[in-house]
């Protein structure tokens, strides 16, 4: 049995799933945590590597491992291979200003890269450094992602042997800076962000090794589309510390709503994010005293719509529609609606709606939609499955819970290794009939007007 190992290291944690190339059978896994807030010292992200690939039983007996990683990192080396300041990630949202300055500076910038800069995207990130720590933007002699920096530091390099020329990516990763489009590298981007040129990791192709035993690596959405198998007509629906909707298309788009991400196949992977995802149930269950199994207990008690209660889910900001400055708000409250149960429901249709809005906005650039695959950790619970189906138009798929991530990073490591892509199969636990309520769509509609 030839063994491969993928790797993602997420927002929250970092896990190791090693698996049997030729069926993708899990053998064995590993995880360790990471530490909260949205800036994080890398170290922490390569401590817990390590950790979790102990816990998975090593990689001595595996052929080649691939990292997926969350998108957007802003990792910043000097020219010792150094980290000069902890990495602001994808959530951390001081870069707003910075992304309207950004796009007023560069009104083409859309058609450069196929997307709007937000305060997720790397450039933007860099742009505030530049103008709020003139310093360290000084020192940057290179920028990398987190998936770029944990190959890297795989591969035996860092302080210790600071080849910065060594880093490498991959498309899907490359195409979330904000400074890489259908052409490549867009240097004058770059500089307009940063204040000045620098080394980028050198982008590789789906099943290109950065070095033997090595596969290229990917962005955690465009892993997660080959871990799940996606092909055109597949829109994938992820609940999870953030909520996105992306599907895979052959050709680039250009939007100021979607962002036109490239996936880890030689495709293209236009996606939505929102910032507001399973942290909206965490949430109003601690308000209403229960658990995730309660909260769905209590959503599907009430009837859809929820009594005209409408939860508009912007706790933290929000990057699509981009708020980044929005808070959260309970619309419609009556003395008959103002229930436990409505409640629940409510915040299970407003995260639902949320994500509906971005389906609606894929559309529009000519996404075909034919099957919805629903994951994240909220995608198991019965009320979200139940509502899921009466929010979308179009029929959802719950598959199994799995480390979709790791195991796109592991099909990856398996494609570098055989030459061609694994066709690992789809374990499936629901598929709830269709059962379209327009009134959840309407009155979330009507109340995001206001």
């Amino acid at each position: 049995m030839t063994l491969v190992a993928g790797v993602d290291s997420s927002t929250q944690s970092c896990k190791v799933v090693i698996v049997d190339a030729s069926t993708g059978a899990t053998v064995r896994e590993g995880r360790a945590p990471h530490p909260a807030g949205t800036e994080v010292d890398p170290q922490a992200w390569w401590d817990a590597l390590q950790s979790a690939i102990v816990q998975a039983g090593g990689l001595d007996d595996v052929a080649a491992v691939s990292v997926g990683a969350q998108q957007h990192g802003m990792v910043v080396l000097d020219d010792g291979g150094r980290v000069i300041r902890p990495a602001l990630l994808w959530n951390d949202t001081r870069s707003a200003q910075a992304a309207d300055d950004l796009a007023a500076e560069v009104p083409d910038i859309v058609e450069r890269t196929g997307s709007w800069p937000v305060a997720s995207f790397t450039a933007t990130k860099l742009r505030w450094l530049r103008d709020a720590e003139p310093e360290n933007a000084a020192r940057v002699a290179a920028v990398a992602l987190p998936h770029d920096w944990l190959t890297w530091r795989l591969r035996g390099f860092g302080p210790e042997n600071p080849d910065l020329a060594a880093l490498t990516t991959d498309r899907s990763d490359a195409s979330g800076t904000g400074y890489w489009g259908a052409n490549g590298y867009d240097r004058e981007l770059l500089s307009i962000a940063l204040g000045h040129d620098a080394i980028l990791p050198r982008v590789l192709g789906p099943a290109e090794a950065p070095a033997p035993g090595f596969g290229p690596g990917a962005g955690d959405n465009a892993a997660a589309a080959l871990g799940l198998g996606a092909r055109a007509g597949d829109v994938v629906v992820s609940i999870g510390t953030s909520g996105t909707v992306f599907a895979v298309t052959d050709a680039p788009t250009h939007s100021p709503v979607v962002a036109g991400f490239a996936d880890a196949s030689g495709l293209w992977l236009p996606l939505i994010a929102t910032l507001n995802a399973a942290r909206v149930l965490d949430s109003i269950a601690n308000v209403l005293g229960v658990d995730h199994d309660g909260l769905g207990e209590l959503a599907l008690q009430a009837e859809p719509g929820a009594g005209g209660l409408v939860l508009q889910p912007y706790f933290e900001g929000e990057r699509t529609p981009n708020r980044p400055d929005a808070t959260a708000t309970l619309f419609g409250m009556t003395l008959a609606n103002t229930t436990r149960a409505d409640l629940a429901r409510a915040a299970v249709e407003g995260l639902l709606c949320s994500l509906a809005d971005g389906l609606d906005a894929l559309r529009a650039e000519g996404v075909e939609a034919r099957r919805i695959l629903l994951i994240g950790g909220a995608a198991q619970n019965p009320a979200v499955q139940a509502i899921a189906a009466q929010v979308f138009d179009v029929p959802v798929v719950v598959p199994a819970p799995g480390e979709y991530v790791a195991r796109g990073a592991a099909a990856q490591a398996a494609w570098v290794l055989a030459g061609e892509r694994p066709a690992w199969s789809l374990e499936v636990v629901a598929q709830p009939a269709v059962d379209t309520r327009r009134i959840i769509r309407e009155q979330y509609a009507a109340r995001a007007q206001l």
